[in-house]
């Protein structure tokens, strides 16, 4: 299977730069796996393709404010980007600067804050923070919210709120469960009203999202790793939805990744740690009966996992593939703060 078969053409002036003022106003591009039909649809139009006894399965994980600007002793100026919070005083971080600094260094960010380079591992930096407040404290205060590469705006005090879920709950992230961010109150009260359940998995999104496949064959691919937190109180959950005759409804390819990882020896059971999870075509999924999604970059793992989930072939193309082409041509918004698309 080749990478080349996850790129497709899309428009500059699609990628949404902005959120919308109201969360459900979003588009939603249905595709049935068996049907092969594709519709265009409201977000709103969600509640009409769910049923009692299903249930909805959230990432529950908060994005922290992980971007911070700041300089080395010698000034130069620097970027780093926390990939992931270690304990009260360290992190793991991406730094960006015209010369990596060396273990030992001492860099001021914001003005405000001195840490130290610990030492570094792959294109990670180990780095301390010397204060007493506590790094998401620091980070609370000074950081920046880490919108991604292809919105090319700085950050603004909305999207504080707006690239965050209501489900937001667990700091760690750094990046957003975008599929998320199309619900609101009104929306999971009607859900509820409907008696279907929902459910909470924690995987904290690392930058490595947003990376795509740089090998031409997508088995040689290295997956990053990220942590994942799947309670037994929602694995009793989806085996009560399961037992009715429920199906499990994961909002975002995290929360598949998040329940497949713990279903990875064939039953779903709790599960605490990382995971490297790579989902292509021609996966078995285990726990995850219907997807709702953004729509992701080319020859991104992302696009691959919804390529797995939508399966079979249409016409010599892959239907997702086909969704996306039709997508492009009705000028969804794209990405982060785009439109979402349901597979089910």
């Amino acid at each position: 299977m080749k990478t080349q078969d996850f790129i497709y053409n899309l428009p500059e002036e699609l990628i949404a730069q902005e959120a919308l003022a109201d969360r459900s106003k979003s588009r939603l591009l249905t595709v049935n796996k068996e049907t092969k039909q594709i519709e265009d649809k409201t977000f709103a139009q969600i509640i009409d393709y769910l049923r009692p006894n299903d249930i909805l399965i959230f990432n529950n994980t908060k994005v922290i404010n992980a971007r911070m600007f700041g300089k080395k002793e010698t000034g130069g100026k620097l970027e780093i980007l926390v990939e992931r919070v270690l304990n009260d005083k360290t992190v793991y971080a991406h730094i960006k600067s015209s010369k990596s600094p060396k273990p030992g260094a001492n860099l001021i960010l914001e003005e405000e804050v001195s840490v130290t380079v610990l030492g570094r591992k792959d294109e990670l930096f180990y780095i301390e923070f010397n204060s007493e407040q506590s790094v998401l404290e620091i980070l609370e205060q000074y950081g920046h919210v880490p919108l991604p590469p292809y919105i090319e705006r700085n950050d603004r005090e909305d999207d504080k709120s707006r690239y965050q879920t209501v489900f937001a709950e667990t700091p760690g992230a750094v990046a957003a469960p975008t599929a998320g961010l199309h619900f609101d109150e009104e929306i999971i009260a009607a859900i509820s009203e409907l008696g279907v359940e929902i459910g909470c998995v924690t995987l904290h999104v690392g930058a490595g999202t947003f990376q795509p496949v740089r090998v031409d064959d997508v088995k040689n691919h290295k997956m990053h790793s990220e942590l994942v937190e799947v309670s037994e109180d929602v694995c009793e959950q989806i085996a009560k939805a399961k037992n009715a005759g429920g199906r499990v409804i994961a909002i975002g390819t995290t929360v598949v990744r998040s329940l497949e990882s713990a279903a990875k020896n064939g039953v779903l059971t709790p599960y605490s740690d990382e995971t490297d999870i790579f989902i292509y075509p021609g996966y078995e999924f285990k726990v995850v009966d219907a997807l709702l999604t953004n729509f992701h970059l080319p020859a991104s793992t992302l696009l691959m996992l919804v390529s797995a989930f939508a399966g079979k072939e249409m016409s010599g193309k892959a239907l997702i593939m086909q969704a996306y082409e039709h997508a492009v041509a009705e000028k969804y918004r794209f990405f982060s703060y785009g439109d979402a698309m349901f597979i089910y």
